[in-house]
């Protein structure tokens, strides 16, 4: 399983697009979306309340407390919230220890109201665990003792025996209401492969539940089987985290495969990097490196798995020696292309496409001093590494081969030596 978050107005959208499906309740909320690009006459046009309602706004960036933090605006008019937007677009705001600019609002009617309820589903390895309270909104966490919670294990629904200790303390006139929400919107969690949902607040209007905040997380690996369901569903990045243009690169191909390609930039001047085969050794390898000392020293966290295709592998490694090789200081780099003992995934074909990358950019691994160190088992392991060492003195970059004798830590401790040697 992998948690995802999604925007505010994803969850919203979704929710409200299923519980009528699946629950039969209909919700009367409305919501827009304001991004850089947005014009707010055609805006205007998709959502005529827009004009003529009080509205609230707010940012739509993933992060928390952003009533407390006074990033929310409420009873505003249009051009309130234009004023609201403008002054704050793109304008960088310091959340939770992590700084980036502001690019993404949601905005939607003001709701007055009295009650406020908090509503949560957090799936876990044997089920999920449903919060409820009678006490939402922006102090839930000073009032976390008044928090019932439900376990519903694997396979199970959220049934009326489930929801008895959550809403016993309930009056008779919402019980009903209240019960039958949280049914439906714990169908709608199963149905379209949520792995966390919260509501706070979540309050009545006229007598219905309607949804004021809201924070989701969708499980990725079930978009072949939601991608209907889900429609243009965004996964945007951990507030904070802006992508490098290679990172860009990788993300994009790695959109458009069955295969799993990774890049993350860690120090861009660093002379340590990775082109690692596997999810679990491209773990141990940048650990590994941590441990000995060299954490700082490390360019990159990288991965490729899932029998990537030899074209694939070839655009990867492209931006990988890019990034390894850039800025050229005259002291040597190591690039350790690792990985464990594969299963299925064909050792000389992936490397077939590594070995094109480097001789398109023999003359910059020169340049940059780079030396490779090779280790790699599973299928066709031998041709694999024999063409890498064929390969070392066709384009005369030092590159030192070894199969599954020897371990993956051992090169990494290679690596460092070679780079605290050409110091």
């Amino acid at each position: 399983m992998a948690r995802k978050k999604i925007r505010e107005y994803d969850s919203k959208r979704l929710l409200k697009e299923h519980l009528k499906r699946l629950a039969g309740i209909s919700l009367d909320m409305k919501s827009a979306q304001v991004t850089q690009s947005t014009d707010f006459d055609e805006l205007v046009q998709q959502e005529p309340w827009l004009s003529s309602t009080r509205l609230v706004v707010k940012p739509d960036m993933l992060f928390g407390k952003r009533g407390k933090s006074g990033l929310v605006a409420l009873k505003l008019d249009l051009t309130g919230v234009m004023a609201f937007v403008n002054e704050r677009l793109g304008k960088e705001v310091e959340m939770g220890g992590a700084k980036a600019p502001i690019t993404t609002f949601i905005v939607e009617p003001f709701v007055p109201h009295e009650e406020e309820f908090y509503f949560s589903i957090t799936s876990e390895r044997l089920g999920s665990t449903v919060s409820f309270s009678e006490c939402g909104g922006i102090e839930i966490e000073e009032n976390w003792d008044k928090v019932k919670q439900v376990f519903v294990p694997t396979g199970k629904t959220l049934n009326s025996e489930l929801c008895a200790p959550l809403i016993a303390t309930l009056s008779l006139e919402i019980r009903g209401k209240i019960e039958a929400f949280l049914k439906g919107v714990f169908s709608v969690f199963e149905d379209l492969d949520f792995t966390f949902l919260e509501m706070n607040p979540f309050t009545l209007v006229d007598g219905e539940p309607y949804p004021l905040d809201m924070r989701g997380e969708l499980d990725d690996t079930a978009a072949f089987k939601n991608f209907q369901k889900w429609g243009d569903v965004e996964f945007p990045l951990p507030f904070g985290r802006v992508m490098t243009p290679a990172e860009q690169l990788v993300y994009a191909m790695d959109e458009k495969t069955s295969a799993s390609l990774k890049l993350s930039i860690l120090n861009a001047k660093a002379r340590i990097w990775t082109m690692v085969a596997g999810g679990g050794a491209s773990v141990i390898y940048a650990d590994t490196v941590g441990d000995l000392g060299y954490a700082t020293d490390l360019g990159n966290y990288a991965e490729y798995s899932g029998a990537p295709k030899e074209e694939e592998v070839l655009h990867y490694a492209r931006v990988l020696i890019d990034c390894a090789t850039a800025n050229p200081d005259g002291q040597g780099r190591a690039l350790i292309v690792g990985g464990g003992i594969a299963n299925f995934t064909d050792v000389a074909a992936t490397f077939a496409g590594i070995i094109r990358a480097m001789r398109e950019k023999q003359n910059q691994m020169r340049e940059a001093k780079i030396r490779v160190y090779v280790r790699r088992g599973g299928p066709n392991w031998q041709q694999g590494l024999a063409k890498m060492r064929a390969l070392s003195q066709e384009i005369n970059v030092p590159i030192e081969v070894y199969g599954p004798e020897a371990s993956m830590t051992g090169i990494c401790q290679q690596a460092i030596e070679y780079i605290k040697e050409s110091s």
